[in-house]
């Protein structure tokens, strides 16, 4: 059904989020006095340089009036907004309570409601969210011959095939309605995708159901004045998709599992569980072999199979049992012997990827690695696998700017007392200056048996680490962390063309 000026009013008032709507002639709530209230809109968009004859313009954020010159001349037909433009424009204005609420519904209504001609999967958690949308996106396409999409903050995909650089770990909520809609057209019948806090925080996902969805874990993250200022509105946020799916996946044990499962209970959601540490859980997963390479998986204490992952570490085990669990919710039937098949071989380039050096007892390990939780897991895997070896460890890192400012300090928290050496250096920001970001880090190093560098440059960050690993007796760990292969360094809201860490430490130890 088509997108008009009272098919939209209809959809915001039934939301609760419709105030009235202004027009030249006054201020109305009855759509038959406004000329044009039941044309089609021929498009929706929130930039004002999108606008074409007939589009349906959604003034969200930090807008200013100044973005609407000209769009009568473009021929905007309407717009919605939290306050009145009509100094601006002579086109209806829509006025709503919150404009990216109104987004989210409206481009469901625009794009004819993609989301539910789709298996919908959404998945949440502190870390793990990528690895575990990989995984399930495997076992989805080995199962439905390859119909299913995936939405992850490293590729987004809608055809089954073709793999595109992501921006956001959740899309805008325009632009992750067109892919949906996108993704029919191409004859998917799933879509997994990654839900960060943030989605819910400025409502990217607001009105979306998921028919399953996984909360992985949950440990302090994105705390800082732009994102969540506290843990609670961090832990508030990532809960609220327990209320909107229609089954949960809970990762166990946690801190705040209770919390989640009183979630469930309230909103009538039946919850499943994975673990590696619970034989109780509905997928439990446990080291079959000393050095945890192999793990035996049983579903519901029936026993499916052995699983070897091509990545290593019990997370990524973790990540696997959340996606048949996943799947398992969805109506697969994961004792088919295709479903540990088809996990067997991801790879995600960029995440635990082990690099041998071809001139000296030196291994690199290129992660996406990037808070307190993630770093200390990298650590205990590094530990688990060559703690016997007594390896001299750098870490190269550094820290995202303007957002998470709390993760400079425990990044260093997770390492110092684990490794050797620090070597900060940049990674990606919008305004703030990489070196100060690095000397904050810096500074809080407290050990002092830990050395310490800062080498602005990521590309010189790394050939040191890795000229010091080649004068260091025995063998040696060089740990880069933050960037994995992506291809650009993002520095004053320019995107600089990067190596990437992976490739940069193929071309050193070759």
């Amino acid at each position: 059904m088509a997108l008009t000026l009272r098919s939209a009013c209809a959809t915001l008032e039934q939301a609760g989020l419709l105030r009235e709507v202004i027009t030249p002639a006054g201020w109305t709530l009855d759509m038959d006095g406004i000329e044009g209230a039941d044309s089609p809109f021929t498009s929706i968009t929130y930039d004002s340089k999108a606008i074409v004859p007939g589009t349906l313009m959604v003034c969200k954020g930090n807008f200013h009036e100044r973005y609407l010159e000209g769009a009568d001349d473009a021929g905007m037909a309407a717009y919605v907004a939290e306050r009145d433009y009509g100094n601006a424009t002579g086109a209806p204005g829509i006025i709503v309570d919150d404009a990216t609420k109104a987004l989210s519904l409206l481009a469901q209504e625009f794009h004819d409601h993609p989301e539910r001609k789709l298996t919908v999967v959404g998945i949440t958690g502190t870390k793990g969210k990528t690895t575990t949308a990989y995984f399930t996106h495997a076992i989805l396409a080995a199962m439905s011959g390859n119909k299913a999409a995936l939405f992850s903050s490293v590729d987004n995909c809608v055809d089954g095939v073709h793999y595109e650089e992501s921006d956001l770990t959740t899309p805008e909520s325009l632009d992750a309605v067109a892919m949906m809609a996108e993704a029919v057209r191409h004859g998917m019948e799933y879509l997994v995708m990654e839900v960060s806090s943030q989605a819910y925080k400025v409502n990217r996902v607001y009105g979306l159901h998921f028919d399953a969805a996984a909360f992985l874990n949950i440990s302090p993250d994105h705390i800082s004045p732009i994102e969540h200022p506290t843990f609670e509105d961090y832990l508030h946020c990532k809960r609220q998709i327990v209320r909107n799916t229609s089954a949960l996946v809970l990762g166990i044990p946690g801190d705040y599992v209770p919390l989640l499962e009183q979630d469930a209970a309230r909103a009538g959601v039946p919850v499943s569980t994975f673990s590696l540490t619970d034989p109780d859980a509905t997928v439990s997963a446990r080291a079959a072999d000393p050095l945890h390479t192999a793990f035996a998986i049983s579903v519901r204490g029936r026993h499916i199979g052995d699983l070897t992952l091509a990545m290593d570490g019990d997370f990524n085990i973790a990540n696997a049992a959340a996606a048949i669990a996943l799947a398992d919710v969805v109506g697969i039937d994961v004792t088919d012997p295709r479903v540990l098949a088809s996990l067997a071989d991801v790879r995600i380039s960029g995440r635990m990827e082990q690099t041998k050096d071809a001139h000296s007892d030196t291994i690199a390990i290129v992660d996406y690695a990037h808070n307190y939780a993630s770093v200390k897991a990298l650590l205990d895997f590094v530990d688990q696998r060559y703690g016997e070896r007594h390896p001299s460890i750098t870490l190269v890192t550094g820290s995202a700017g303007d957002k998470a400012l709390d993760r400079r300090q425990e990044i260093v928290e997770a390492a110092q007392g684990r490794i050797d050496r620090f070597i900060f250096t940049q990674e990606d920001t919008n305004t703030e200056p990489h070196e100060l970001i690095c000397q904050q880090m810096s500074d809080f190093v407290t050990d002092p048996d830990v050395h310490k560098a800062i080498v602005l440059d990521r590309t010189q960050a790394i050939e040191q680490a890795v000229a010091l690993a080649r004068d260091t007796d025995g063998f040696s760990i060089i740990l880069i962390i933050g960037k994995g292969e992506e291809k650009w360094i993002k520095d004053r809201n320019r995107h600089v063309p990067y190596e990437g860490d992976d490739m940069v430490v193929r071309r050193l130890f070759a």
